[in-house]
């Protein structure tokens, strides 16, 4: 679902980004329909990638030795150990990093803008609409893949939520 709801986003952002820098409908819909298939195959790969590396971090065991060390020094107030420690058991509900979250937008938007200039050149053969829509479009899509990351993000949480419960 979050594939799909992705894929269509950015059909219709890439579609109306098309249009507004080319002012013509062919090849915004050329653009719009051809691209997001790529881009849509690059996000579920650069996704797998992040869920990898937030998956290796919080196995790595770096949460578990801060909140220790912060318990044993008395760094850790009582509520910030309740805020990370469910009564249901333990969770790793301390945020992402902005560092990281830094990370994983800027990869997003590097692949975005390759992908975006390959195909806007293969579909106009002009290299500057192609690098015009290979710089605006991604910024857009940007916007709005942070906008659909954190929302796939809660409800994900929500769902982990619920299987423990």
């Amino acid at each position: 679902m979050k594939i799909a709801s992705y894929g269509l986003m950015h059909l219709v952002v890439a579609i109306l980004t098309a249009f507004v820098i080319t002012r013509d409908w062919r090849i915004a819909l050329a653009v719009g329909v051809v691209e997001p298939i790529f881009q849509t195959l690059a996000y579920s790969i650069h996704d797998r990638v992040w869920h990898r590396i937030e998956r290796r971090r919080l196995a790595s065991g770096l949460e578990e030795a801060t909140e220790a060390v912060a318990a044993r020094l008395d760094v850790m107030s009582p509520d910030e150990q309740a805020r990370v420690h469910d009564h249901a058991g333990h969770t790793h509900a301390l945020p992402r990093s902005f560092r990281q979250i830094a990370m994983k937008t800027l990869t997003y938007g590097v692949m975005h803008f390759t992908v975006a200039v390959t195909v806007a050149f293969a579909l106009t053969h002009d290299i500057r609409t192609a690098l015009a829509i290979g710089m605006i479009e991604p910024l857009v899509q940007t916007v709005f893949f942070t906008l659909h990351d954190r929302i796939w993000s809660r409800i994900e949480a929500r769902r982990a939520q619920v299987a423990t419960a």
